[in-house]
């Protein structure tokens, strides 16, 4: 175990010592310097914030899922004082665990933290017609499927090779500065990994702060971040016999019907030595674990003789909040709403927006040596809405068109049989970006997508008689 002590805040105002405490960091696991691919930001600015003298900027990181580990990394390599406070380090986040291929690559993730290659899906409609997906995937091509304990202690513990403090804390309350240039103060309870310890009142100053502490974000509350609508996630983890994880090898399936989610859908994603059975939804709350209870059903022939080890719900954003910055203090993952419509994929986003606002302090501060500004996060906001508003809007269209009715449902699951609707859902989930279109193949799709619209809206009549 390595301690490391902070040193005392140079240069804003003088500490006094009811406010100041020596912070005790416990840092994750070490991971050697060869393992990791330092990208150090080297910047050139211009700036008419003060420059900081006796010491780097200090951000503070509250939260260490993928959003946090990903921020403090980035801060670490790019010369801030990082300091990164989680207040559970085992904690498994009730998550489908899905990661597009793109993150392996921009992240450098090793291939021995992604449990499952998944090359096939399949999508079952609420009649139970089942339509394979993957046929357009090239052969280096696949969907990571992770546990989320294992990523975020990965990525965390990256950071603190990277250089970062690790604090095992919970996070409860901020001060505010009380002049332009003044520090945050922070306030949470540092643990001694100590099973049943209440943990140790603890401040810490700081010149910024990330909030990456998920969908019920403290920092967003003490910033007036405003509320949004959001999900419950349920999930189980299912041990099923070896026979029947064979079929799951390199297969994950999604479920789509008014049984397991009237605005969402359920799953079964494979782990390492078990499958993610889940559902979710935003207008039917109470009934999560009927919907749960829906999905296990339609799946029970392939997970017959399964033992539950694990149950997990979670709330997950539906949109942006109204409000994700203000003064020095960014939101990012979760903490920001960044959970896309539709798939409901967060992991990715998370992870991306913690390193884009980490890089725009980086950058904004010229590697730890000035004050940073609402302006230079702002950049971060601006880029991050410029790149992935596109995907958020489409996703929202479909979420709006297909999932509302069990109709809508069957004409969305059809569309998926076809070849192009493949290869353009793939291309935009694999690389992050909406994958440009053939105009003819486009067009043929809008004419099979009314088609199939159609279909469904008459089914519906004809099921309202009934």
């Amino acid at each position: 175990m390595a301690s490391v002590a902070l040193k005392s805040f140079v240069g804003l105002r003088q500490t006094s010592p009811e406010n100041h405490h020596s912070s005790i960091a416990t840092l994750s696991k070490p991971i050697s310097t060869n393992q990791i691919h330092y990208r150090r930001l080297n910047v050139v600015a211009g700036k008419s914030s003060p420059k900081i003298t006796g010491r780097n900027l200090r951000v503070a990181v509250i939260g260490g899922g993928p959003a946090g580990g990903a921020a403090a990394e980035t801060l670490a390599k790019g010369g801030i004082e990082t300091i990164l406070i989680e207040r559970k380090m085992d904690n498994a986040k009730p998550c489908g665990g899905a990661i597009p291929l793109c993150m392996v690559g921009e992240f450098d993730l090793p291939l021995d933290i992604i449990d499952r290659r998944v090359t096939k899906m399949k999508m079952i409609s609420p009649s139970n017609v089942a339509v394979d997906i993957g046929r357009t995937l090239k052969p280096h091509e696949y969907i990571g499927m992770v546990r989320r304990e294992v990523l975020d202690a990965y990525l965390r513990d990256r950071a603190a090779a990277a250089g970062a403090t690790v604090i095992n804390g919970l996070f409860f309350k901020m001060d505010k500065p009380t002049d332009k240039y003044a520090p945050y103060v922070l306030h949470y309870n540092a643990y001694d990994g100590k099973a049943g310890s209440a943990g140790k009142r603890e401040t810490i100053e700081v010149d910024a702060v990330i909030g990456a502490d998920g969908a019920n974000s403290r920092v967003a509350k003490s910033i007036d971040a405003g509320d949004y609508e959001y999900a419950i996630a349920f999930q189980e983890r299912i041990k099923i016999p070896a026979d029947k994880m064979q079929y799951y090898e390199d297969l994950a399936e999604m479920y789509v019907g008014d049984d397991v989610s009237p605005d969402f859908y359920g799953w079964v994603f494979p782990k390492c030595d078990h499958v993610a059975v889940g559902t979710g939804t935003v207008t039917h709350k109470p009934d999560i674990k009927k919907f749960q209870l829906a999905t296990r059903l339609r799946a029970r022939d392939k997970i017959l003789g399964g033992k539950i080890i694990r149950v997990e719900a979670h709330p997950i954003p539906e949109h942006p909040r109204p409000r994700r910055l203000a003064e020095r203090v960014a939101l990012v993952g979760d903490a920001a709403g960044y959970v896309t419509k539709c798939s409901g994929e967060g992991i990715y986003f998370a992870a991306k927006s913690g390193r884009m606002c980490a890089e725009a302090i980086v950058e904004g501060s010229e590697n730890g040596k000035r004050m940073v500004d609402e302006a230079d996060l702002r950049k971060y906001l601006e880029k991050w809405d410029k790149t992935y508003w596109p995907t958020y809007k489409v996703l929202d269209i479909l979420q709006k068109v297909f999932y509302r009715s069990n109709p809508a449902r069957e004409a969305f699951v059809e569309m998926c049989a076809d070849e192009y609707v493949q290869k353009m859902t793939f291309d935009s989930y694999l690389y992050k970006k909406v994958a440009p279109g053939n105009p003819l193949e486009d067009l043929k799709l809008a004419v099979n997508t009314i088609g199939s619209l159609v279909r469904a809206n008459a089914l519906r009549k004809e099921m309202a008689k009934i």
